[in-house]
């Protein structure tokens, strides 16, 4: 395990050092393309593998490279992407050599940890007291779910923003909450965590598995709180949009959090 761990670091400190040309990258395309780099190499790092490890590694690569290449798409061709976000990834300047070091490397750590239920089990698997694979059903089952939601949500945002680019989208899947994007990548990693339910056998993969999960579920409530502010900039004092902000969960669908502004804890 420990030799996967050091040529999967090797791996992600290669694809997010994309990050030293703007800072942004390191938790954008970067990201995206260290997911989908993880999930590639664990082919080559372990032969026979099963075939429900085939299929999340396949959904992983998808997940990925859609989403890398949506953001760097996004990046290139909006104009208001650039203005509205560009903006404070243009305070890379601002941070010193060694903070944006310490990002880069936080950054490996928690695209690494968000991976390793998926390593441990193909691990795991590779030796002969292999559990059941029940989890692993389930965890591809949410996950794929999960990747299906992302990528609607996004899809129905550009077209609502084709439309009507001036207004706030409350179409679709942000009917049921106003974030289904993050809400999407929150489900895609709980099917990542509970799929290696079952090869959790010692303290330290329990504390891999739960800083990669916890990590991205603060990350996904910490950009709903900046698109929160930044839509109350746009938006608030419209009505209409007012409405829809007090009866529409920020994230999580059924979860009566309608806003999460005043927590300054999830500044990230």
């Amino acid at each position: 395990m420990l030799k996967t761990l050091i040529i999967l670091s090797i791996v992600v400190l290669a694809v997010t050092s994309v990050g030293w040309k703007k800072f942004i990258y390191f938790i954008s395309i970067g990201y995206g393309y260290s997911i989908a780099a993880i999930s590639i190499s664990l082919l080559f790092i372990y032969g026979n593998i099963s075939w429900w490890n085939i299929v999340m590694i396949a959904l992983m690569t998808v997940y990925g490279f859609r989403l890398a290449t949506y953001l760097l798409v996004r990046e290139l061709k909006s104009v208001n992407y650039v203005k509205t976000v560009s903006l404070d990834a243009m305070k890379n300047s601002d941070y010193s050599f060694m903070v944006l070091f310490f990002i880069w490397i936080s950054c490996v750590l928690l695209y690494l940890c968000q991976m390793f239920p998926l390593a441990l089990r193909m691990d795991v698997e590779s030796q002969a007291d292999a559990p059941a694979p029940l989890m692993a059903y389930i965890g591809i089952g949410v996950t794929a779910v999960g990747i299906l939601l992302e990528a609607l949500a996004d899809w129905q945002k550009n077209a609502a923003k084709k439309l009507n680019p001036g207004r706030f989208v409350d179409t679709g899947l942000y009917r049921m909450v106003r974030c289904p994007n993050y809400f999407g990548e929150v489900i895609v990693w709980t099917g990542m965590f509970v799929s290696g339910i079952g090869c959790y056998t010692e303290f330290w993969h329990w504390m891999l598995a739960l800083l990669g999960y916890v990590g991205i579920v603060y990350i996904m409530f910490s950009g709903a709180r900046r698109i929160e502010i930044r839509q109350d900039k746009n938006y608030g004092d419209d009505p209409v949009y007012q409405a829809y902000k007090s009866k529409t969960p920020i994230l999580i669908p059924l979860l009566p959090i309608y806003s999460v502004k005043r927590h300054k804890w999830l500044k990230g």
